[in-house]
């Protein structure tokens, strides 16, 4: 335990001699050596510390300077021996150079990560002539170059800020074209990334963007990459570029008359559509309501009873034709019978007793049904076939539902309680029909027509008069309840026609939502957008009032000229504003399923969507 801490506080006093914030420091003095073991050694250990935030350049005299003296060579001679040795393996001694310039600005641009070591390069001669000269000499596509140049782009992408591109015209070392280069055919993806970056960087300056080119290599790279939406880091460096480029007036208008435009402005929005994060919402917008379970009432025809039955007999006809339409039918205006029923069931009724009473023919009973119903009508409708009906009139119904398995043996006068079931009932029947004593007894079920018969027979013509266990089957659409509103509508209802609409049992509205605020790239591409409409509408020259006595209070009236002006499209802009209001009419219909949790970044899509309409239009 003891030695371990005498080993801790060793090391400790090593890590404080090598930071020594002298001239004299251990580190600088290894690295100005000339001794490849002892520059190894005091890269590797700046290459441990670099990252770190305690690290700061200035406090160490000299070592700014020392850092710089091999990627120096490196930029201005070594390069040179390298491209030498392209096939084959260099020197030891070269390489060795070789590795301590990779090492040294590797540690230059790690610690420039850290806010005083950026000031403090960016600040400093030496850094501003190595990365120029970095760029300008160095091929960045060959093996022996790509980690270098890398470097030196991330460099002086953490500088950048104040980093003015030289003229042109001027002699000076400039690193544009070889970043261009990169940008738009290098096949090196970090390298394309870091270029991408820089340029951004550089032309955020507004004394950098008269460099800005139209037909730019790196924006043709961007929108060539900008679909590639899995690789992130690759489609950030796009659009930070495309913003940079386009947030130049005359690039943006330039860039109207792109033929790529159109699909650009496609691709951006379905950008916004991939990053997107949204919620399904339900609501329940139900009214209170009750739920009745629904019964099926059946409503039976009046058949007449044995008192009717009785009385009716022993009268006079016609008297008893028209006593008996009395009980047996009621004046409907749309009711509508054949006559063949009526006559019918004037037969069934009467004829057992016509031996005693004689019974109407079937022409007289047609004719008194104008005498007992008065609007009745008794018509030939045209067929094929023809029908002989009556018109104004329809059957009775009891007022009472009937019990579904009541006996009506001995023509409704059985005594016995309704059953449970159809099969209780049948055996009830076959009941009575044992107890007759006459071997082929008629039906005594209601008014049943059927004439005598044996009982064999009979037997199977009972099950004629049982209704069906089952309820009567209602549409696949019908529910099991009825719905009625919740302040105490009793079922059945008095008037069904009367009956106030119910609400909906279950209204449910589903929709989405943004859970969160876009992430920064789909930002970055909404202000392309923006960028895009804003020069394709808002831009459009529109008529000025004139200034006369004429208009006076009403200084918005504007009159169309009298003569053929025609307004000279300087430049082509207005087509570009024609073409740019074309795109965003292509990618309405897109850019409504757009959602923004910001309300002022979602009045941005409203507005741009309703524009795209009025666009459709003027376009």
């Amino acid at each position: 335990m003891a030695s371990s801490s005498i080993q801790c506080s060793v090391s400790d006093q090593m890590l404080q001699m090598t930071m020594k914030a002298t001239p004299s420091n251990r580190m600088v003095l290894s690295i100005r050596s000339g001794i490849n073991s002892e520059i190894a050694w005091a890269l590797d250990r700046l290459y441990r510390l670099c990252a770190n935030d305690q690290f700061i350049l200035k406090t160490i005299p000299g070592l700014t300077d020392a850092l710089f003296e091999w990627p120096e060579w490196y930029a201005t001679e070594g390069y040179l021996v390298a491209e030498q040795y392209r096939l084959f393996a260099m020197p030891d001694a070269e390489h060795r150079k070789r590795r301590h310039a990779l090492e040294s600005i590797f540690i230059l641009r790690n610690s420039a990560t850290n806010e005083p070591n950026a000031y403090e390069l960016a600040n400093h001669s030496r850094t501003l002539p190595l990365l120029f000269n970095a760029l300008t000499n160095l091929a960045p596509d060959t093996d022996m170059n790509a980690e270098f140049v890398l470097n030196a782009i991330e460099l002086l992408q953490a500088i950048s800020l104040g980093v003015i591109l030289p003229d042109p015209a001027s002699n000076k070392k400039d690193p544009l074209p070889t970043l261009l280069q990169i940008a738009g055919y290098s096949s090196n993806r970090s390298l394309i990334i870091s270029a991408l970056t820089l340029l951004a960087q550089l032309f955020s300056n507004i004394q950098n963007t008269r460099r800005l080119d139209s037909n730019s290599p790196a924006l043709a790279a961007s929108i060539r990459y900008l679909p590639l939406f899995v690789d992130r880091a690759l489609v950030d460096a796009s659009l930070n570029y495309l913003y940079a480029h386009l947030s130049h007036p005359p690039m943006v208008k330039a860039f109207l008359h792109h033929p790529l435009m159109p699909s650009t402005l496609r691709v951006l929005v379905s950008f916004l559509l991939s990053e997107q994060v949204e919620e399904t919402v339900n609501l329940d917008i139900s009214a209170v309501t009750r739920a009745i379970p629904a019964t099926t009432v059946v409503i039976p025809l009046h058949d007449l009873t044995k008192e009717e039955l009785e009385t009716l007999v022993t009268m006079p006809e016609p008297q008893r034709c028209y006593e008996w339409m009395k009980i047996m039918f009621v004046s409907t205006p749309d009711g509508e019978l054949t006559q063949v029923d009526f006559w019918t069931l004037y037969k069934d009724a009467f004829t057992p007793f016509a031996d005693r009473h004689p019974v109407l023919v079937a022409s007289d009973v047609i004719k008194n049904v104008n005498v007992v119903f008065p609007q009745a009508q008794a018509m030939v409708l045209p067929g094929p076939p023809q029908r002989f009906v009556v018109r104004g009139v329809d059957r009775r119904k009891d007022t009472e539902a009937a019990p579904r398995f009541k006996c009506l043996w001995e023509r409704s006068q059985c005594s016995a309680s309704p059953f449970e079931a159809p099969g209780e009932l049948y055996d009830h029947l076959l009941q009575h029909l044992e107890s007759s004593e006459n071997p082929e007894p008629p039906c005594l079920w209601a008014t049943c027509p059927l004439p005598s018969t044996s009982k064999q027979r009979l037997r199977p013509h009972l099950l004629t008069h049982l209704s069906s266990s089952q309820p009567p089957a209602k549409h696949p659409s019908q529910d099991d309840t009825i719905t009625v509103t919740a302040d105490g509508e009793s079922y059945p209802f008095t008037d069904p026609t009367k009956r106030r609409p119910p609400p909906p049992r279950k209204t449910n509205i589903s929709y989405t939502r943004p859970v969160a605020d876009p992430p920064s790239a789909a930002l970055t591409a909404l202000l392309i957008i923006r960028i895009l409409f804003r020069s394709s509408f808002v831009a459009t020259t529109d008529t000025a009032p004139r200034v006369d006595g004429e208009h006076f209070g009403f200084p918005g009236v504007v009159e169309d000229d009298e003569g053929d002006d025609v307004v000279e499209d300087i430049g082509g802009e207005l087509e570009g504003e024609r073409r740019g209001r074309r795109a965003f009419v292509g990618v309405r219909r897109m850019m409504e399923d757009v959602r923004m949790k910001d309300e002022t970044l979602m009045s941005w899509i409203v507005e741009m969507v309703y524009a795209a309409y009025d666009g459709l239009l003027r376009s």
